[in-house]
């Protein structure tokens, strides 16, 4: 057996591939599906970490502890050199980062029955925008991690590339292509030459004609969604008597509880308390009633995974239904395509520009495009197809696997720089 693997360690779910039989497979982490949550839940009671969808159900039932998720994201910022209480244990987000993806390695090398040692690693075009030296220390931080973990040789490779390179596998002849990786918290293009004849080599730096990217991803549609849809019905715009004139709720408490690692912040209970006394004045005290209810329950991370559930089903559906009976019985809002277009009309925007930047930067036409490859869970959303269409309308659009690509990739190449 190898001792090669590909980590696609991703904001919302990650995958492992290695190398079964001189062939790359993504290995089965959770309940036989190769894509699990990045998410940990630190049980208080038991003392023991659970991970995946256990980590996420062991929230919901509410049992007493800690859930974790988009820990991605906090790559690049300043919460890396951070520590934050879990139960009686002051603990650093590099060391929780480490933990989950010192399990990833466990179950792989559980399932090939062979120590790893050798990894290429996935990363986004930018862990932060417009900020090389941010990005650089994100990359060495991760890369110290995968070290602490077990993993002797690490290597790093960009994304959209690995999405590529297992799409080069399946081609025929020659294609100028642009890949479309958008997941959690990153989107990610690049325009690349592919070719079966190109596919075994290790430097492919001379066929990519451009890659960019931009810090949006499913998780800043969902947080918009939430801002536009949800929190108006838990007081956000609403009006408070001021010594001499109304004035609005302030943001900050629902923009952090709209996000998935800031959260907590508001589970404070000085914060909870300065919300008590504003529900004092508040023109709709009703609506704070329900804010204090969500935080008191620390119910942020399940209004956050409703509001993703609205967001899947909107992706195929005009309509759906956002359930909040968590908060209020029978509390249900309709929600709409459009809406859902309207409410994250500027996250799409930067996305296009994006990709148009991208074909700027190639220095060729849309039309020379041949193929455009999607993977990523938010490439799902139907307005993001449009943006695809309207900007190569002569360009075949091939559907990846979403949550796999990636992986596969990776794993491609530690074949071909590993041997």
């Amino acid at each position: 057996m190898s001792s090669i693997c590909g980590i696609d360690f991703g904001t919302s779910n990650s995958t492992i591939g290695l190398v079964e039989h001189g062939r790359p497979v993504l290995v089965p982490l959770e309940n036989g599906q190769v894509a699990m949550p990045s998410a940990l839940f630190f049980n208080f009671d038991e003392y023991h970490t659970h991970f995946g969808r256990e980590a996420i159900n062991d929230y919901i039932d509410g049992e007493f502890g800690r859930l974790m998720r988009s820990l991605k994201s906090i790559l690049g910022t300043s919460l890396m050199n951070q520590a934050t209480h879990l139960g009686q244990r002051n603990v650093s987000y590099s060391e929780i980062i480490a933990e989950f993806l010192c399990e990833l390695k466990k179950r792989a090398e559980s399932y090939i029955g062979d120590a790893l040692t050798q990894v290429v690693a996935g990363r986004p075009v930018h862990f932060v925008d417009g900020d090389k030296s941010a990005d650089n220390q994100a990359q060495q931080a991760l890369s110290e991690i995968y070290h602490t973990v077990g993993f002797q040789d690490v290597e790093f490779q960009f994304e959209p590339i690995a999405a590529a390179i297992k799409y080069e596998q399946q081609l025929e002849k020659e294609e100028l292509v642009l890949v479309v990786d958008i997941g959690g918290g990153t989107s990610d293009f690049t325009i690349i030459r592919l070719s079966p004849q190109q596919k075994d080599k290790a430097d492919r730096y001379d066929d990519i004609l451009a890659t960019t990217g931009v810090h949006i991803g499913g998780n800043d549609f969902d947080r918009r969604f939430n801002l536009y849809k949800a929190m108006p019905n838990l007081g956000l715009h609403s009006k408070v008597q001021g010594t001499s004139t109304q004035l609005e709720m302030p943001t900050t408490p629902y923009f952090d509880l709209a996000t998935w690692h800031l959260i907590h912040k508001q589970y404070d209970q000085k914060k909870i308390f300065n919300i008590q006394q504003l529900k004092l004045h508040a023109e709709q005290p009703e609506l704070l009633a329900r804010l204090l209810k969500v935080l008191k329950q620390q119910d942020g991370h399940r209004l956050i995974s409703r509001i993703e559930e609205c967001k899947i089903q909107l992706a195929e559906n005009n309509e759906a239904q956002l359930d909040l009976d968590f908060i209020e019985d029978n509390l249900l809002l309709s929600c709409t395509q459009s809406e859902f277009e309207e409410a994250t009309k500027k996250e799409i925007e930067n996305i296009s520009e994006t990709i148009e930047l991208t074909l700027k930067l190639s220095q060729i036409k849309s039309e020379k495009v041949n193929s455009i490859f999607l993977t990523g869970g938010t490439t799902a959303l139907p307005a993001i197809r449009r943006v695809v269409n309207l900007l190569f309308p002569h360009s075949s659009v091939v559907e990846g696997d979403r949550f796999g690509s990636v992986g596969a990739g990776l794993v491609y190449d530690g074949m071909r720089r590993f041997g």
